[in-house]
C-alpha cells in the first residue's frame, strides 16, 4: 500500500502551573489510500493528533515529531507561509461542528469559492461552477440556494455537508474528519458517511476519521488506532474491532448497548495506571 502520511514519534505538550501537560505522547502511524479510524474517550488526544499534523497547535502549545512526512515531505521542516499551501490544498480537515467553523457573515458560496479560490488561479466564474458542482458532489438540492445561504439558514446535518464540500474543493490528498457525524441524527450520519465513502474511493484520498463511536467506526473504517491518554494502546483491522485484545479497547466495547445481546447493566470502565505508562504501540506499516 502506496503512504501518503507517515507520523513518527509525535508529541503534543502544554505548559501548566504544574509542569508540562502531554496532550498527545509518542503517536506513530502511517496511512495510506484507506480510511484510518482513531477512537478513544474525550481527551485521550485524537483531535490534537489530527490538529497536530496540520501544526494547527499555537504557542503556547508545542508539537514536536521525528517527521510528519507528505509522501517524504517533512511538514516540520516548513515554514508557517509554507504550512499555508498544505492546508487544505494537500491536506484538508473537516471540524466536529459546522456552526463554529463556517464564518456566520458570509454566504456560503462566497466561503466555498474562497476555499477554492485560495489555491487555485480561475476565474470567479469558474470557482463559482466549481463550488455547485461540490455541493451536488456532496448530495445538496438546489445548489444554487444554498450558494446565496447564510450558515445560520442550514441544519446541522447541511452545514456538515457544506464543510465536507469545502474541505475536499481543493482537491486534498488526505482528508482529516474530527467527529463529522457527533451532532447528526442517525439517518442523516449514514448519508455524510456514504458521502465521504464515495469521494475517498472516487479520488483515491486518504482518511483520517476521528470519532469516538466505535460501532460506527468498525463499521466505516479499514484499520483502526485506539488511543488512551495521549497514546496508541492497540491496533486492529476495523472489521476485527470486536475482537480486541486491550483491556481499554475491551471496556469501550462492553460498556456499549448492543441489541443482538441485551443486559440489564452496561459495564464501567475501569482504567488501569498502567495504561498510560506503557509505550504507545506504533501504526506504522
Amino acid at each position: 500500500m502506496e503512504t501518503l502520511l507517515d507520523v513518527e514519534d509525535l508529541w503534543v505538550k502544554f505548559p501548566s502551573r504544574h509542569g508540562v501537560f502531554d496532550a498527545v505522547r509518542g503517536v506513530s502511524f502511517t496511512l495510506g489510500r484507506e480510511r484510518l479510524g482513531i477512537v478513544g474517550e474525550s481527551g485521550s488526544g485524537k483531535s490534537m493528533t489530527g490538529r497536530a499534523i496540520l501544526r494547527l497547535i499555537r504557542p503556547p502549545g508545542i508539537v514536536e515529531a521525528k517527521q510528519i512526512s507528505l509522501h517524504g515531505d517533512d511538514l516540520m521542516k516548513k515554514s508557517e507561509k509554507e504550512m499555508r499551501a498544505v492546508r487544505g490544498k494537500r491536506i484538508s480537515m473537516v471540524m466536529q461542528d459546522p456552526k463554529f467553523s463556517l464564518n456566520p457573515v458570509m454566504s456560503i458560496g462566497n466561503q466555498i469559492i474562497e476555499a477554492y479560490r485560495q489555491h487555485n488561479k480561475v476565474s470567479h466564474a469558474d470557482a463559482y461552477a466549481k463550488s455547485l458542482e461540490m455541493l451536488e458532489a456532496v448530495s445538496i438540492r438546489d445548489p444554487e440556494r444554498v450558494m446565496r445561504a447564510y450558515p445560520h439558514e442550514m441544519s446541522g446535518g447541511m452545514g456538515q455537508r457544506i464543510m465536507i464540500a469545502m474541505m475536499l474543493i481543493p482537491n486534498p490528498e488526505i482528508l482529516i474528519a474530527d467527529e463529522p457525524t457527533s451532532a447528526l441524527d442517525v439517518s442523516v450520519q449514514r448519508q455524510v458517511l456514504d458521502i465521504m465513502d464515495k469521494l475517498v474511493k472516487t479520488r483515491g484520498m486518504g482518511l483520517i476519521f476521528i470519532s469516538h463511536d466505535l460501532n460506527l467506526v468498525a463499521d466505516f473504517c479499514d484499520r483502526v488506532l485506539i488511543m488512551y491518554a495521549g497514546r496508541i494502546v492497540e491496533i486492529c483491522e476495523a472489521d476485527k474491532l470486536h475482537e480486541a485484545k486491550h483491556p481499554y479497547t475491551r471496556g469501550l466495547l462492553n460498556s456499549l448497548p448492543r441489541l443482538d445481546a441485551p443486559r440489564d447493566h452496561l459495564e464501567v470502565l475501569k482504567r488501569d495506571p498502567a495504561w498510560s505508562e506503557a509505550p504507545s504501540v506504533s501504526g506504522r506499516i
